[in-house]
C-alpha cells in the first residue's frame, strides 16, 4: 500500500522521495501540502535536525496538517500563501536557502472530497472552486459573468476541450434564464453541450470544462514557468526540485523551463560558440518524466495521469 493518511493518497509517494534523495538534517519545501502525505515522508527522512517549510493557499489544509504533524511541530514551518511566492515566504522566514523541494500540482483529494467546494463534477453543490476561500473570483462568477467568447477560450486553453465553443454558447443560453450556482446544473449544461456521440467513450463529459475553470479562478498556471526559475535560484548546490504535474498544460510548463534551466543559452542557433554567457543551473534527473506503476493506479486511480519531473541545482 502506498504510505499516507486515512482519506489521503499521496500520489507517486515512494518515487518522489527517493528522487528527492533526502538527508538528514536538511531543510526542505513543501508548496503544496495537501493533506500532508508527502510531508510526513519529507519529515521522516529529514528529521532529526531538518526542516519542513509547509505551504498551502488553503487554510483548511493548513490547519489540517498542523494536526496531522503535531508530532514533528519543532520540526515545521507552516505558511499560508502561494508555492509561487518561494522568495518571499523564505524570505520571511529567515531562511536564505533550500536543500529540496516538492510541488503536487492541481487540487487535493481533500478538495475533491469535500462536495461543497464545487471542485468535483460527481457531487452537486454549490460553483466555488477556490483553493483560498479569500479570494473574489470563484467559478460562478466565471460561469455567470464571462462573456461567450472569454468562457470559450478558457475551456478551450486550459481545458483543452474541442467542444469549448458549443459549451460556452450553452452555458450562456442557460444562464440567461437563471444563474448557473450548483456544479449539478453546469454538469447538465455541458452533457447536452457535447453530443451524444462524443460522450460514449472517454472521461467523463464535465472533466475537461471543470478542469478549465479550476485553473481560471485559482491561476494555476499563472507565474508558473517563473515559479520554477524561482525555486532554482533558492536551491543549494545538489538540492533537488520534483514536481507533479497532472494535465498536460501544467507539464507543458514545467518541461519548458526545466529544459530552459539546464540550457539557457539565448545564442543564435548557427553560431559556432555560446557568446551570451548563460550558464547552465541544473541538471535533469528524469530524462523522462516518473509514472504511476499498475498497483498504485489499481490502488489510487486518481494517479493516472500524474507525471513526475526532478531537477538538481548544480
Amino acid at each position: 500500500m502506498t504510505a499516507g493518511f486515512e482519506g489521503h493518497t499521496p500520489v507517486l509517494y515512494k518515487e518522489t522521495l527517493a528522487l528527492l534523495n533526502l538527508q538528514k538534517g536538511q531543510t526542505v519545501v513543501d508548496g503544496t501540502l495537501g493533506g500532508a502525505g508527502h510531508a510526513r515522508g519529507i519529515l521522516e527522512s529529514i528529521t532529526p535536525g531538518g526542516t519542513l517549510v509547509g505551504i498551502d493557499k488553503d487554510a483548511d489544509a493548513i490547519e489540517r496538517c498542523a494536526k496531522r504533524l503535531n508530532d514533528y511541530r519543532g520540526s515545521i514551518r507552516l505558511v499560508q500563501d502561494d508555492f509561487k511566492n518561494i522568495t518571499a515566504v523564505l524570505d520571511g522566514l529567515g531562511i536564505d536557502g533550500i536543500d529540496g523541494a516538492l510541488l503536487d500540482l492541481g487540487v487535493s483529494s481533500f478538495q475533491l472530497d469535500e462536495g461543497e467546494r464545487g471542485f468535483s463534477y460527481n457531487t452537486d453543490a454549490p460553483l466555488d472552486m477556490r483553493m483560498d476561500k479569500n479570494n473574489d473570483l470563484d467559478a460562478a462568477y466565471v460561469v455567470n459573468r464571462y462573456k461567450q467568447e472569454e468562457l470559450a477560450r478558457v475551456i478551450r486553453e486550459y481545458g483543452e476541450e474541442r467542444w469549448a465553443a458549443r459549451i460556452a454558447e450553452f452555458i450562456v443560453k442557460s444562464r440567461i434564464q437563471e444563474n448557473i450556482e450548483t456544479t449539478g446544473q453546469l454538469v447538465r449544461i455541458i452533457k447536452q453541450a457535447i453530443p451524444k456521440g462524443a460522450r460514449s467513450d472517454g472521461p467523463h463529459p464535465a472533466k475537461r470544462t471543470f478542469q478549465a475553470i479550476r485553473i481560471e479562478v485559482n491561476g494555476e498556471l499563472d507565474g508558473l514557468r517563473q515559479a520554477m526559475g524561482d525555486y532554482a535560484q533558492v536551491m543549494k548546490r545538489g538540492g533537488r526540485l520534483a514536481v507533479i504535474t497532472f494535465h498536460s498544460l501544467e507539464d507543458r510548463i514545467v518541461k519548458q523551463a526545466f529544459r530552459k534551466l539546464y540550457d539557457p543559452c539565448d545564442c543564435p542557433k548557427d553560431l559556432p560558440v555560446c557568446v551570451c554567457g548563460k550558464e547552465r543551473m541544473v541538471e535533469i534527473i528524469t530524462r523522462k518524466p516518473v509514472r504511476p506503476d499498475d498497483q498504485e493506479l489499481e490502488e489510487n486511480p486518481r494517479a493516472r495521469s500524474a507525471k513526475l519531473r526532478v531537477i538538481e541545482r548544480l
